[in-house]
Formats: C-alpha cells, sequence, structure tokens
C-alpha cells in the first residue's frame, strides 16, 4: 500500500548551468520553505558524479554552510515537503534517487498521481521492489521498464502513462529534465541566471536568485536541459487548463506570479 503521498504544496527546484548549484537551490528552497516543513533535500551533479543530503525538518535545519560546500556540481535539484501526521520516514524524503541499469535518476515531485497505487501493484505482482511509500517512485519504475529503455520518448512515454496533478524535475548525472501534467494543476516556471535556467514552484524563488522570469512550463510539456541546450517537447495534449484554486488562497505566497 501506498501509505504516504508527496502532498500538494511540497516545493521543487532545479538548476542547470551554474557552478555553485547547491547553493543556489538551497536558497531558492529557503524561499519556498512555506511550502513544505517536514524535510528537505538537495542532490547534485557535477556531470560524472551524484552526490545529495537529505533530511527531517527545516532547510536551516538540515544543512549548514559544510554541507554545501560538500555538494560540487553545475546541475541541482531541490525539494521541501508538505507537513503530515505520521509521514516522516527518512525513505521518503525528496529528491528521491534511485538506480536502474542505465544509471541514476533523481525525482523531485510536488502534486498526486491518482493511478500510483494501480502502476504500483502492477510492478509489484511483476517482482519490482520499492524503496519508499510515496506515489513519486512510480516514474523511476515506469522509466526503467524494458518497454520503453531504448526508446528516444522515454521520458514522455512515462510520464504520458501518469494520471493526477504533477509538477516534476528529474535529473540525470548530465540532464535536468523538467515536466508539467497536462492540466496544469502543479505551478512550476522558468527563469534565466546568468547562463543557468532555473525551474521552481514558485516566481518568489526566481527573486531571491536574482533570476529573470522567462515563462511558465506548459501543461504536459517536457523540457531537457543538457549540454547541447534546452530542447521542449510535449507527452499530452494540455489545452485544457484546471489550475488548482488553492494555489491563490492557500499555497502560494502572495509575491509569487501564479498560472500568469
Amino acid at each position: 500500500m501506498i501509505e504516504d503521498k508527496a502532498k500538494e504544496s511540497c516545493g521543487v527546484v532545479g538548476i542547470y548551468g551554474d557552478p555553485n548549484a547547491a547553493l543556489k537551490v538551497y536558497h531558492a528552497l529557503y524561499t519556498l520553505q512555506h511550502r513544505g516543513q517536514e524535510s528537505a533535500g538537495i542532490v547534485v551533479s557535477d556531470g560524472k558524479k551524484i552526490q545529495s543530503k537529505k533530511g527531517l525538518g527545516l532547510i536551516t535545519d538540515v544543512f549548514d554552510d559544510d554541507d554545501l560546500n560538500r555538494l560540487p556540481g553545475h546541475i541541482g535539484v531541490g525539494h521541501v515537503r508538505y507537513s503530515t501526521t505520521g509521514s516522516g520516514r527518512v525513505q521518503n524524503i525528496q529528491p528521491l534517487i534511485m538506480e536502474h541499469i542505465d544509471g541514476l535518476v533523481v525525482v523531485a515531485h510536488n502534486g498526486n498521481l491518482v493511478n500510483a497505487r494501480t502502476l504500483r501493484r502492477q510492478y509489484q505482482e511483476s517482482g519490482s521492489i520499492f524503496q519508499t511509500s510515496t506515489d513519486s517512485e512510480i516514474v523511476a519504475h515506469l522509466l526503467a521498464d524494458p518497454c520503453r529503455r531504448n526508446r528516444a520518448d522515454r521520458f514522455e512515454s512515462a510520464l504520458g502513462i501518469l494520471k493526477g496533478a504533477f509538477s516534476f524535475v528529474l535529473m540525470t548525472e548530465k540532464k535536468l529534465i523538467a515536466a508539467r501534467d497536462p492540466q496544469g494543476f502543479r505551478p512550476l516556471c522558468m527563469g534565466k541566471m546568468g547562463d543557468a535556467l532555473v525551474f521552481v514552484s514558485e516566481t518568489c524563488a526566481l527573486d531571491i536568485l536574482g533570476a529573470e522570469y522567462i515563462r511558465d512550463v506548459n501543461p504536459g510539456e517536457v523540457i531537457t536541459v543538457d549540454e547541447n541546450g534546452m530542447k521542449s517537447t510535449s507527452f499530452a495534449n494540455g489545452n485544457k487548463h484546471a489550475h488548482c484554486i488553492f494555489e491563490h488562497s492557500y499555497f502560494a505566497r502572495p509575491d509569487s506570479v501564479i498560472f500568469g
């Protein structure tokens, strides 16, 4: 059973192209702390090696200067998690780091996947082993599935199976991927900070970084950033929007621009 979920108001951050990505992710997460106070995590890559630090509590409780100095890399993903009763399992702290035959994949998720329980059961019956009780982990299993491992549209194919509300920031050793559900329930925006690209749940995190807001990630869009630049693809028709009203009234900071 899925005992726990990444709740609706988690905060996600992704940065590509900044030599001190961990520090920038930290500052962005600090600004998004209102979206989750249960746990925090940062994962970085220098293009060859992925390193992480995660823990329960506020971001200032989890990280100090030494931690950030021990996380070198130009690609970074961060997550702050919504506080819920009885869900303080260390295994569930995001970003999740999952290993499969092609290497590591890092998953940071904001939202709820309504078909995760069904998909989880299918994979478990075929012998897959899950390490957490969150719905977010199903993404790693979809990506590792032999039916799509060698497909050029691997990420699009996996995300297209999911149903529900989600904004994802995913990372491999060399890539950063941002994606948003086809109806745009959960917010996710993109900014530019010098030569770096930044993806955050709210524009207030761009402000603290001094990043320029570019646009929202479109519903049903997948944006991939690597050494070759940025590529945008779609995994679903995003013409029917259903934005979450609670972002306006409860989740988001009043100084953030939400859904335009």
